[in-house]
C-alpha cells in the first residue's frame, strides 16, 4: 500500500482509524441508540484511492491553508506570494499534494491518542516559511478530541481543519444526509461568486435557506431557488458563527432520527464551512464497500473565513515567527430519542 500505514486507537465503545497519508479519520465508530457501533465517517475501501482519485478530502487535514484563496495569492509585508493552484486558477486546500496528500510522522501514541506531525519547508506549493505541523486525536470519553498546532520561522499564513464527511446513519447505509437535523449558532455566512470566493460581505441568515438557528433537515430548503445554493449545487458555504471565538465552544449539532446519534461539534475557530457532498456519487467504493450517493455525507469543517489572506474585514490567519497557532475542536456524541432530546 506505498507506505500508508493504519493506526488504531480505542477508549470505551469509540474506535478510530487514522491514516498516515493526510493524517487522514479513516474510520470513527460510534454507538446508536441501542448502543450498536457503526462507522460514521466516509472514506475509500482501497487506501490507494486516497491518493489516485480526484481529491474529496475524505477525513484529512486540510492545509497549510483550509477552503480557497483567490487567484492563489496573497500579499505578506508588502510581499505578494504566488501559490499552486487546483481549482479554476484558484487555490483550495492549499493546491495540489496539499497536507492530504503528504505522509506524517506518528510522533507519539497511546491506546486511546496518537500525535502526527508534518515538516513541510519555506516555498512549499509557494507558501512562506518552514512549518512544523502537528495533529493530535485523543479518545474522550464522548467522542474524539482534535488539537491543531503549528509554528514557522517566519511570518506566514495558516488555517487547518478536519475534513470529515459525517453521515449518522452509518457509512454503509446507502443514506444521504438530507434527512439529518442541524443546528448552527450562524447569524450570517460569507457569501461567493461563481468560482466559489468570498465576496466580502457578511450576508445574514434570515429568511433565506441558510437559515439554521433553529434546527431543521438538512433537506428542507438544499433545492430552493436561491443563488447561493445554486453556485454550490447545495450547500457549501462557510456560517459566521455567534459570539466571540478564541475558546472552545459548541459551533453545529447533527443529529439523525434513524439511529438516534448526536453530533456536537466543538471548535474555537470563528466559521463553519458546511459542505452538504454535493459531488459525491459516482467515486470509487467507500469503506463499507458501497458507493456513495450524492449528499451521501456532510462536512462540517471549523475554520477561518475563505480567502481571509485576501479580505482584510475577515478574520486573520496570519501566524508570526515563533508563535504557536493553535485550533482545538472535537466531535463529541451522544444519543437522543427525538429532536426535542436533541436540541433540548
Amino acid at each position: 500500500m506505498s507506505g500508508i500505514d493504519v493506526v488504531e486507537i480505542a477508549r470505551g465503545s469509540f474506535r478510530a482509524q487514522f491514516l498516515t497519508l493526510g493524517a487522514t479519520l479513516h474510520r470513527l465508530d460510534v454507538p446508536d441508540r441501542h448502543g450498536q457501533p457503526d462507522n460514521v465517517v466516509l472514506g475509500y475501501a482501497d487506501l490507494e484511492d486516497y491518493r489516485r482519485q480526484p481529491p474529496r478530502y475524505y477525513g484529512a487535514v486540510a492545509g497549510r491553508y483550509a477552503n480557497r484563496i483567490a487567484g492563489g495569492r496573497f500579499v505578506l509585508d508588502g510581499e505578494t506570494f504566488q501559490l499552486t493552484t487546483n481549482e479554476g486558477g484558484n487555490s483550495l486546500h492549499s493546491g495540489p499534494d496539499g497536507f492530504d496528500q503528504q505522509r506524517w510522522t506518528v510522533e507519539a501514541r497511546s491506546a486511546h491518542a496518537v500525535i502526527f506531525r508534518l515538516d513541510t519547508p519555506h516555498g512549499w506549493n509557494g507558501f512562506p516559511g518552514d512549518l512544523t505541523a502537528r495533529v493530535e486525536y485523543a479518545l474522550e470519553d464522548d467522542g474524539l478530541a482534535v488539537r491543531f498546532t503549528a509554528t514557522a520561522d517566519r511570518a506566514t499564513i495558516v488555517n487547518m481543519t478536519q475534513h470529515a464527511y459525517f453521515n449518522l446513519a452509518g457509512e454503509a447505509s446507502g443514506a444521504t444526509i438530507l434527512d439529518h437535523v442541524l443546528q448552527i449558532p450562524a447569524s450570517a455566512i460569507t457569501p461567493v461568486d461563481d468560482a466559489l470566493i468570498p465576496t466580502g460581505e457578511l450576508a445574514p441568515v434570515d429568511t433565506t435557506p441558510f437559515d439554521f438557528r433553529t434546527p431543521k433537515p438538512i433537506g428542507r430548503d438544499i433545492d430552493a431557488k436561491d443563488a447561493q445554493l445554486a453556485l454550490g449545487q447545495g450547500y457549501d458555504h462557510n456560517f459566521v458563527l455567534d459570539g466571540p471565538s478564541g475558546f472552545e465552544r459548541r459551533i453545529a449539532t447533527l443529529f439523525d432520527p434513524g439511529s438516534g446519534r448526536v453530533l456536537d461539534v466543538h471548535s474555537t475557530e470563528p466559521g463553519v464551512q458546511v459542505y452538504s457532498g454535493n459531488y459525491l456519487a459516482d467515486g470509487a467504493p467507500g469503506t463499507g464497500g458501497g458507493v456513495y450517493p450524492r449528499r451521501g455525507g456532510l462536512c462540517l469543517e471549523p475554520q477561518k473565513f475563505p480567502d481571509s489572506p485576501n479580505q482584510p474585514g475577515f478574520p486573520s490567519a496570519r501566524l508570526e515567527a515563533g508563535e504557536t497557532y493553535r485550533h482545538s475542536m472535537a466531535f463529541r456524541f451522544r444519543t437522543a430519542a427525538d429532536s426535542g432530546e436533541a436540541f433540548g
